[in-house]
Order: C-alpha cells, then structure tokens, then sequence
C-alpha cells in the first residue's frame, strides 16, 4: 500500500501557473518522492483556465462571501467551477495520507491567502484556498501543508512525521477497524505522541481506554483526527527529552552505572541543543540491542519515517 500524497502540480515542477511557470520544490521531487506516491492536481487548469492565464483573487462581496474572481475583471466569478470541481474530486482523496500544496494560491492557499475587496483594496492576508478550504473540512485529519513551510526544517519534520503516521494508520484498519487493532497502534505510537503533546498522550489513552463507548466507525474518525492534530504541535527539546528519559527508565535496570550516566549526559546535551536528536536515539536504540525489549523495540518513535530522508541528523 503505496503512500499517498496529493499535491500541487505546480510543486512538482508542472508548468501550469497562471504566468506558465511552476514552483518545483527541491524536496519535493528529490527527497520525498521516491518514498511516495504522489497525486498532482492544478485545480485552476482543471476547470478549464489556461495557460498561460490572467491572474485571479480571492475577493469578499457586499454579502461577505468570498469569491473567486479574475483580478483584472472582477465579473468573471470561477467559484461556482471551482467548488464544483473540488465536490468532484474529494472522494477520490479518501485514500490520501498528505497533502502539499502551493503557498499563496487563491485556489490552493492553507492560510495568510490576500483577500480583497470589491473595490480591489486589500484587506490582508486573511483567506484561505477555495480549493484547500473545501479539502481540509472534508478530511480534517489529513495532514495538510504547503510548498514554502517546507523549507522550514521543524515544519518539513513535522509534516512527514504526520504523514507516515497517518498511512500507517489507514494501513493498520484497511482490512476493517477493530479495537484491538486500535490498541496495538496507539501503543506503538504512545512515546511519538507524547513528544507531540503529552497533553494529548493522556486524552488518547483514555480514548482507547473507553474504546466500548463509541461506534466503530466514530471511533475511528475520532481517534485519526485526534491523532493528526496531536502531531501538529511541533515537539520541543524539552518534550523529546523527556521521552527519551522515559524510555531509558525501561533499560536503566540492566545497564552498569557509567552507561547510564553517557546516556543521561547525552540526553542532557541534546536537551541544551548541543547535539542533535540523532544522537541520544542511536545510542539507546545500541542498549536495546544489547537488552532487547519488545514493548520498546515496536515503537514507532525510534523511526517514524524513512531514515533516508534524513531530517533527525
């Protein structure tokens, strides 16, 4: 089950931006690409504008409702086709793990998108896609984010941390959710959660707990949901050492004296930022081999995505 990721055509270098250029984004299509599958749409293209094409903005009418309309006619309304085109296209999203999308975009903008009004004044970066608003409410747990966040290293790691989580989840219930396939993920995934929100480490476990309380499939929207937005908050230093703490209080009975004290020295220096978070995993993920456990062994926060892309180092 290959992941998933729809993502602006423009992104991956597609020469269908309303001046015929495109914003290939180098991690994009170097990095990630070999490691998933991708989906490319260029909604605007899709509903018929060409290329090259005048330019279109979000504007707000005297209803304050926001249109998308040309910038140099403001008579020449594409809401209607774009919303069209984008009930059309939802369903075939269901099976997405991740979407990219093109920062700034009237159509595929997450946020600060310009907003204008009908006298062509701006009002501020206040909007969001019509394209990617309509996406991010039909699947509000499907990581979404866009081309130019990506060059932020802690926002690139979260992304694909969510990303890969998320598969594994779709992958885990593909065959039909049960509660003890739901058990056996979120126990993988206990100590990953808790560098994200140990806030959210504690209502997730108590969801699980309740698991008998809800319907199948509430549970497993609810859960997923639940899940993807935990992950959004970026985990610090500090929370990271703190799962790592947690996981050498496992081992700290089978280890001498001197290898606790290099272990806790190392998660100390990372905590100060003086080593990345490489370091301290690599060395416990050493003790686990030499004290296997397999509570620890099966966590997915030893390596929560492909180690090739590189982004603990």
């Amino acid at each position: 089950m290959a992941v998933k990721i729809g993502i602006s055509a423009c992104v991956l270098g597609d020469k269908v931006r309303f001046d015929g250029g495109h914003k290939a984004s180098t991690f994009c299509t170097q990095q990630l690409q070999p490691l998933v599958q991708y989906v490319a749409v260029c909604p605007e293209q899709a509903i018929g504008m060409g290329v090259p094409r005048p330019a279109i903005r979000l504007q707000r009418d005297t209803q304050q409702q926001i249109r998308l309309v040309q910038s140099r006619d403001n008579s020449l309304d594409y809401t209607e086709q774009m919303l069209d085109y984008t009930a059309q296209m939802l369903p075939r999203f269901a099976e997405l793990s991740g979407y990219i999308v093109c920062a700034k975009s009237p159509t595929c903008g997450m946020e600060r998108v310009k907003l204008y009004d009908t006298e062509g004044n701006a009002l501020g970066k206040l909007a969001v896609g019509v394209y990617t608003r309509q996406l991010m409410q039909a699947y509000p747990w499907l990581p979404v984010e866009e081309d130019g966040r990506l060059l932020d290293p802690a926002l690139k790691e979260n992304f694909v941390s969510r990303v890969f989580a998320c598969h594994d989840f779709q992958k885990t219930m593909r065959d039909g959710f049960s509660i003890g396939k739901l058990v056996a993920f979120h126990s993988r995934y206990k100590f990953l959660v808790m560098a994200h929100s140990p806030v959210a480490y504690h209502q997730l476990g108590k969801l699980v707990a309740e698991a008998k309380l809800f319907q199948p499939a509430e549970l497993q929207l609810r859960y997923l949901t639940e899940l993807m937005q935990a992950m959004r908050n970026i985990a610090t230093r500090k929370q990271h050492a703190n799962v790592l703490q947690h996981l050498q209080g496992f081992l700290k009975k089978l280890m001498d004296s001197a290898a606790r004290q290099e272990l806790a020295e190392l998660i100390n220096r990372y905590r100060c930022g003086r080593v990345p978070l490489l370091a301290p995993v690599t060395l416990l993920q050493h003790y686990l081999r030499l004290y296997p456990n397999n509570y620890l062994q099966q966590q997915v926060y030893f390596n929560p995505y492909p180690e090739q892309l590189g982004l603990r180092a």
